[in-house]
């Protein structure tokens, strides 16, 4: 798709992951590494856990298919930007963006940062812990009655290297237009505030804080738990009331009542109209909790595999919690032929393992398999000449060229016209940055079978209505709603000629869906042979699970990162709920702005089949790789990390205050014992608690090893200095020391947070019923040509007479057709 591109690699794990997805997506990609390599190279886990900076897992995962190129002297940077579309940063280099961008106009130039680069936040220390807790998504994620988690593996960083990829493909496309280029800044705070989802923002209306549960919601005063214990390990079963999901319900206690675990009367109850039944007093909250109970003690009795093989065959909200031996073991990803094979260094010589593939499967050229990482300085000689300076032959393809046409666009996507079937949040996510940048998006639903999100809290004023929902507003800002009822043939010939106007069809249905509808790509493209088609669905379009629906919750479950977030003695506790729903959309950008770039090439269109567990699956891939190749499962480990020491969050002052603390380097660790020294005097538990470390050496001097062996006296001693003060003053003290720390944000913390003010994460737009509403703004900003959120989430049909005289010029005898046939419902 990308090919003919070539981006400037400068990152380390802060970011690697945006330019391994690009080379998969076709671009050339030129990683640079000091002399001694990339840092990732010099830490476990390793192949046959043989330490060798050539057999690091993490960096061989997450930089295939680049070239190696040796940088001695930062001028060498420059000098191969030259010759490059897009350079990605991270702060691994020192590297002046401002000044490659004036010596290549046209070059795209992007720097991750764990605050974005304005703001009083720009620069602190930070980890992916220390982001984590910044963004609110840690409050809301473990037990209540222990610390705050992060996920196990380090999430915040790829999540904003992946809207970092987006952004480029975005200043790439306006680029043909104007044949410059641009900067993109991009905030892994803002990115991982994604994964509250919208949750932070019932503060802003009326609403209350939310708390974190183990495995569990609360909806609403309801709480759901979304995990359960089997016969052999966990599920997740999506147990609630409601249209959308009481038939799931009925269902689940139909089986369960089948085998004697509840009475039928439990059964039949009216789960669709159950929750207005509890608010008028007709039911009590006590059936419900008895349902609950029903359905803990069933799953109890049932496998994995039992309750898997159920799920399938009679449509049940179940998945199982898959630990990594279970991902690979998975049936459905051998089918699909996911898995790519790579030979890697091993004991007994290079062979071949199984190592994460193709983001999506395509009609177009497949994506491309990576070739295994480079060694260090592989590819030196191909870029730079003995004398150090670019070589003659830097790539064996050609340039993709930049034609200005003379125009120039206010938004990068203001050329863009997308047909948005996306429902729920995994989909309309990406429609929605599309349209925060330019695109025109019209959103099609349908008052009889209404988007979930409308329903769902937070509301405006906590008030209940399909107005007022704020993941709504925020998940569906800017785009144009049309509602049909495309059971009748009237709607259907509107979407055809919607077909014959867009570029990019999107939808998020389950894979029938669309053929039912007579929709499917071989018809459309009759219509519009240019045409991009995305379809996203939980397991993809083929396969054993193909016809698997549910939410990002089960995605979650099944895609292994429900095992590795939560403490060892405990369930597990999952992310936040439906994690792969945040992160879906961020590959769903960068799939569908890739497409566009091949259809701008060759004029051809294709369909995209993104299963939103396989593109998940990249976010965990070291977890993978060490089962594959060192039989390790991944398992929970409360907050603790493999490579720093300490490497928790510890009680401040206050009830549920807490900060998260992570000593990335020894001068880190060194400033810290150094305060924690000077205070001890003051405070006798703390300096009980260094008494009892017993270093044998002066404390600040500890190596990383002799840390981690007294990994539970140093927390203890960590504890005892934090609890009485204040998050923030111990914020304040630890950054102004070089220490990576932050207080764990909640949702009114967020709120009030200066990075987050400054940066206008949070913004009041206009809406047709409230006068105005709240959504959150994008995650990165682009230079010359921003986005921004023009409006909030449309009322239904909001758009009807817009979409039908002023995009299909209907004229109002056509339009009153449409009426008089009920289409327009």
């Amino acid at each position: 798709m990308l090919d003919g591109y070539r981006i400037l690699d400068l990152t380390d794990d802060r970011g690697h992951l945006a330019g391994m997805l690009l080379a998969q997506l076709g671009a050339e990609v030129v990683l640079c590494e000091p002399p001694g390599g990339h840092r990732t190279r010099h830490r476990g886990p390793y192949v046959d856990d043989v330490t060798d900076r050539e057999r690091s897992i993490e960096f061989g995962v997450y930089n295939r298919g680049k070239h190696s190129v040796v940088i001695e002297d930062s001028a060498q940077i420059a000098q191969l930007a030259v010759h490059c579309d897009a350079v990605i940063s991270c702060g691994a280099f020192d590297v002046d963006l401002a000044v490659l961008r004036a010596a290549n106009p046209q070059l795209v130039t992007a720097s991750i940062t764990p605050f974005g680069e304005t703001g009083p936040k720009t620069d602190w220390a930070a980890t992916d812990l220390t982001i984590a807790a910044s963004s609110g998504t840690m409050s809301l994620t473990g037990d209540r009655d222990r610390a705050p988690v992060r996920i196990g593996s380090p999430q915040t960083w790829h999540n904003a290297a992946v809207d970092t990829a987006g952004a480029i493909l975005m200043a790439l496309h306006e680029r043909q237009a104007s044949g410059l280029g641009q900067h993109v800044d991009t905030s892994a705070q803002q990115s991982f505030v994604d994964c509250t989802q919208f949750q932070m923002m019932a503060v802003l209306t009326g609403g209350e804080v939310p708390v974190r549960l183990p495995g569990a919601v609360n909806l609403g005063g309801f709480l759901i738990p979304w995990v359960y214990e089997c016969a052999d390990g966990y599920v997740t079963v999506t147990f609630l009331f409601g249209p959308m999901i009481a038939p799931f319900t009925s269902r689940i206690l139909a089986w369960a009542c089948d085998e004697g675990f509840c009475e039928p009367e439990l059964r039949d109850k009216d789960w669709v109209d159950f929750g207005m039944a509890i608010v008028e007093g007709r039911e009590s909250m006590d059936t419900f909790d008895q349902a609950i109970k029903v359905l803990t003690s069933f799953v109890a009795t049932k496998t994995k595999a039992e309750l898997l093989e159920r799920a399938l065959s009679d449509n049940l909200l179940i998945a199982p919690i898959t630990t990594t031996a279970d991902v690979l073991a998975l049936d459905h990803l051998e089918v699909r032929d996911y898995w790519q094979h790579v030979e890697m260094p091993r004991a007994d010589g290079p062979a071949p393992v199984r190592l994460c593939g193709a983001l999506a499967k395509t009609t177009g050229e497949p994506l491309t398999d990576l070739a295994v990482a480079p060694r260090l300085g592989e590819h030196t000689a191909l870029y730079l000449d003995s004398s150090g300076t670019p070589g003659p032959a830097i790539t064996t393809r050609p340039r993709a060229g930049v034609p200005p046409t003379g125009r120039t666009l206010e938004r990068p996507l203001d050329d863009i016209k997308i047909l948005d079937f996306m429902w729920a949040l995994a989909g309309p996510g990406a429609t929605r940055t599309l349209a925060d940048y330019g695109a025109t998006v019209v959103k099609v639903e349908s008052e009889l079978k209404p988007d979930v999100l409308r329903g769902v809290h937070p509301f405006i004023g906590e008030e209940g209505g399909q107005e007022n929902a704020l993941q709504f507003h925020s998940i569906n800002a800017g785009k144009l709603d049309l509602t049909l009822d495309l059971s009748l043939p009237e709607a259907r010939d509107v979407i055809l000629d919607l077909v014959a106007w867009c570029d990019v069809l999107t939808e998020s249905f389950s894979p029938k869906a669309m053929a039912n509808w007579g929709l499917t790509y071989d018809v459309l493209r009759e219509v519009n042979p240019s045409l991009v088609m995305f379809s996203s669905c939980l397991m993809g379009q083929t396969g054993p699970m193909r016809l698997y629906a549910g939410f990002g919750t089960m995605a979650a479950a099944i895609a292994g990162f429900y095992p590795v977030t939560g403490w060892p003695d405990r369930i597990p506790a999952g992310p936040f709920t439906a994690y792969t729903d945040y992160i879906s959309p961020k590959l769903g950008v960068m799939l569908i702005l890739s497409a566009l770039a091949e259809r701008d090439r060759t004029g051809r269109g294709q369909h995209i089949d993104f299963a939103q567990m396989e593109g998940a699956l990249h976010f965990l891939a070291t977890e993978f790789a060490d089962e594959e190749i060192n039989g390790r499962t991944a398992d929970r480990a409360g907050n603790a990390d493999r490579h720093m020491c300490p490497h928790s969050v510890y009680p401040a002052a206050g009830d549920d205050r807490w900060v998260a603390i992570a000593c990335e380097t020894d001068a880190q660790w060194s400033a810290l014992a150094g305060l924690l020294a000077g205070a001890a005097g003051e405070n006798s538990e703390l300096a009980e608690a260094l008494a009892e470390l017993d270093a044998g050496a002066e404390l600040a001097a500890l190596g990383v090893a002799d840390r981690r062996a007294r990994n539970d006296a140093i927390d203890a001693a960590i504890g005892a200095w934090t609890a009485a003060q204040d998050a923030a003053d111990i914020e304040a003290t630890l950054q102004g020391h070089g220490v990576p720390a932050h207080r764990v944000n909640d949702a009114a913390d967020l709120m009030a947070d200066p990075q987050i003010i400054a940066r206008e994460h949070f913004v009041s737009v206009p809406h047709a019923k409230h006068g105005h509403t709240w959504v959150e703004d994008s995650n990165f900003e682009l230079s010359r040509t921003p986005g921004r959120p023009l409006w909030g989430g449309p009322m239904f049909g909001e758009h009807n007479m817009e979409v039908l005289e002023r995009i299909l010029g209907y004229d109002t005898d056509k339009i009153a057709e449409l009426v008089i046939a009920g289409a327009l419902t």
